[in-house]
């Protein structure tokens, strides 16, 4: 069983890397909120599905309120913060901001959840804050119609990743995360119903919308969590955690080869020094013989 885990890393990071690409395509015709509504919606359905057949059924019906309430934080919020960025910033940029995910998630849980912060991590926590100010500082522009505040947006949707984070070890811990997956889905869709319904697009969506947005939700959403279950339960959540360095690389070539973006020698730089920052605030790499 263990032999298949590295084909399902390098899927797992293909098929998020591709969300950005797919959101980009149906944002657009779909709008910001109904677009994060549509993937979140479809995923529900699929996950919903699985639990049953699993007979997790119970699980999902004992924590739905936990569930629900991180749907929003892990979801609904980032989904739509990540649908109105990509119409300003270039996908690369995106995926790289996304991969801060576990920074921020490292210094909510040492605020929140106590955790100690070696000397490794520590160092790692400045190094990819510096990482990030160098790479906004060149990417984001303020004046009107500038891309200060998708970039902003991107950091906010790590932030809620990173509060998620700290919000499952804090009251999922104990609960199944196949049926953590499945309420946390149906949460976000019932809190972006409303808004979805008011701003559903009047004029009927394209083919490729229509595509996109189900993708996002079967794949992107559903399968991506079945996939990372599944390599965390073969590795661990440490090396599972490391898809999040992966996700920029398959990102950036959807961006260039299938959208012509360009990726700039600095973003790429900025983005490495994050990326290291990332991996020693999160202990993935330790200095000498320290231990966390």
């Amino acid at each position: 069983m263990k032999k298949t885990w590295p084909f399902e890393f390098v899927l797992l990071g293909a098929i998020w890397g591709a969300s950005f690409l797919l959101t980009h395509i149906a944002s657009p015709e779909f709008g910001i909120l109904a677009t994060a509504a549509m993937r979140v919606t479809v995923a529900a359905i699929v996950l919903i599905v699985l639990v049953q057949l699993m007979g997790l059924m119970q699980d999902l019906k004992q924590h739905w309120k936990a569930t629900f309430l991180i749907g929003i934080v892990n979801s609904a919020l980032p989904f739509a913060l990540f649908a109105y960025a990509v119409r300003h910033i270039n996908t690369g940029l995106i995926a790289i901001l996304n991969a801060t995910v576990p920074l921020f998630g490292a210094v909510i849980a040492w605020v929140w959840l106590k955790d100690k912060l070696s000397a490794t991590r520590i160092v790692g926590l400045l190094l990819g804050f510096i990482g990030i100010a160098l790479l906004t500082g060149e990417a984001a522009n303020f004046k009107e119609g500038g891309s200060g505040i998708a970039v902003l947006a991107c950091l906010g949707a790590a932030i809620c990743y990173g509060l998620a984070g700290s919000l499952t070890k804090r009251y999922l811990s104990q609960v199944n995360p196949l049926a953590s997956a499945a309420g946390s889905q149906i949460g976000a869709s019932l809190v972006l119903l409303v808004p979805c319904a008011l701003s559903w697009p009047t004029t009927m969506p394209s083919n490729a919308a229509w595509a996109s947005v189900v993708a996002l939700g079967v794949i992107c959403t559903a399968l991506a969590y079945v996939l990372y279950f599944r390599i965390i339960g073969q590795v661990g959540p440490a090396k599972s955690l490391t898809v999040t360095f992966l996700i920029p690389v398959f990102a950036m070539m959807y961006g260039v080869v299938l959208l012509n973006e360009k990726v700039t020698l600095w973003m790429v730089g900025c983005g490495l020094i994050t990326v290291l920052g990332t991996a020693l605030s999160t202990g993935l790499i330790k200095l000498g013989q320290e231990k966390n």
